[in-house]
């Protein structure tokens, strides 16, 4: 898991390779886990990172960001990523947490939704409701809710 200051400096890092690539497609997801009605506390959510670390390559970015989420970036396109993210939620809800827990989910991909790193945090907290269920909050995504939303 990455400081904050190097997962800015590698996310610009990755966009300039995204840039001079034209093939290359990053998604950028961030994570919020609610207790509560409240975000998350701060050794929550650096539970839910370390499962999240779990799930993705090392060549995946991922911190817990000052605004109380997790922030991950993905090399790939919004498709493959929403496989990622399947997985990520499958992973969450099998994990036995302390109270229940509310996940939420946002991801935004260069270059289809945006094409620096600020817009693509925006865009990934403005699609935001892909909500990850967990054994407290049983529904089910399907496939076809999952493409909507994060499309």
């Amino acid at each position: 898991m990455l400081t904050a200051g190097t997962f800015e400096s590698e996310l610009e890092g990755k966009l300039k390779r995204a840039v001079r690539s034209s093939q290359h497609s990053l998604t950028f997801v961030v994570i919020e886990a609610c207790r509560n009605g409240a975000r998350a506390d701060e050794q929550t959510l650096h539970d839910v990172a370390q499962l999240v670390g779990r799930q993705v390559r090392a060549t995946d970015l991922l911190t817990c960001g000052k605004e109380g989420s997790v922030a991950l970036v993905l090399d790939g396109d919004i498709e493959s990523s929403a496989r990622v993210i399947e997985r990520v939620r499958s992973r969450i809800e099998r994990e036995e947490l302390s109270a229940a827990l509310r996940i939420e989910v946002g991801a935004a991909s260069y270059p289809a939704h945006a094409v620096d790193a600020q817009s693509l945090k925006r865009e990934a907290v403005a699609r935001r409701p892909h909500e990850l269920p967990t054994r407290e909050s049983p529904e089910v995504v399907t496939r076809d809710d999952r493409r909507h939303l994060l499309g």
